[in-house]
């Protein structure tokens, strides 16, 4: 073979598209979801309760003391990170209960909405409907039936004497009422005006007003033992705060528990006996 025939071999370099970027942008990109990682952290601990934030601010501080001392996690052995976290059986009735609590919440307010349907069918609810408020409250639902500025709406003046009036809206608030399974408590307010005498002050005369109410409510609808308590508080909680001798303040209040805070007026609270440890 002659030299003039020698095969020429050309070798090609094959360069690949965006080489000279190399693997910069992984980089580049992992810095990104790292931060929006931390960002979204962020933005959930934002919402989360107090308490859960420092548990998981204790947990950062020192991990080792949770990572002994922590509950059993969804794998076994793991340890979770939130100290005393709720167990799933406890969450659960707080659900229920919140479930519970919502029902009881829309029963009252519609309660609330017919027994405003039917004052407004009276006659005389025109001339009281400034002094009727209905609110829910965390106790349950308020009924106020307060006095006007000039005349008397409910009871005669100094006196636990129901006007006539004021019977007619007892007895339309009952009717309903007496339909729940709730208990109710009767609330007497005065003002700081009465003349009364050390045998008979406005401490008497508040406890008296609510008294009567809840005797002729108790023959108007409710059921027997739907009244807890009747309370009388003078005029030691005026509505209006700045004037304790405006008129206003002579008032009942019909509060309709909320069948979850009724185990509170189930019972006398029991507490430590302090004269045990007297010698």
């Amino acid at each position: 073979m002659s030299g003039s025939d020698q095969p020429i071999i050309k070798k090609v370099k094959k360069v690949q598209g965006d080489g000279h970027h190399g693997g910069a942008w992984k980089v580049a990109f992992a810095d990104f979801m790292t931060a929006m990682m931390a960002f979204f952290l962020v933005m959930w601990l934002v919402g989360q309760k107090p308490d859960v934030r420092e548990s998981v601010a204790a947990f950062f501080q020192n991990p080792g003391e949770y990572m002994d001392k922590g509950q059993s996690g969804v794998l076994k052995g793991a340890s979770s990170p939130i100290k005393n976290s709720a167990p799933v059986g406890s969450m659960m009735k707080k659900n229920d209960q919140s479930k519970a609590d919502s029902k009881d919440k829309k029963a009252l307010t519609i309660a609330a909405k017919k027994i405003a349907n039917e004052l407004q069918k009276q006659s005389i609810f025109k001339k009281l409907k400034d002094n009727i408020k209905m609110e829910l409250t965390s106790e349950g639902l308020r009924i106020i039936l307060n006095e006007n500025e000039n005349s008397p709406a409910f009871f005669e003046p100094g006196s636990a004497k129901l006007l006539k009036q004021s019977a007619i809206i007892l007895m339309i608030i009952a009717k309903e009422l007496g339909n729940l399974e709730n208990h109710m408590v009767i609330e007497g307010h005065t003002d700081a005006s009465f003349g009364g005498s050390r045998q008979y002050s406005n401490w008497e005369l508040s406890a008296d007003r609510a008294n009567s109410a809840r005797r002729l409510m108790d023959v108007s609808g409710l059921y027997e033992g739907q009244v807890r308590e009747v309370r009388g508080f003078a005029d030691r909680f005026p509505m209006i705060v700045n004037d304790k001798n405006d008129d206003r303040n002579r008032r009942i209040t019909l509060v309709v528990l909320y069948l979850s805070k009724e185990s509170q007026h189930d019972q006398l609270a029991v507490g430590q006996d302090l004269m045990s440890e007297l010698d």
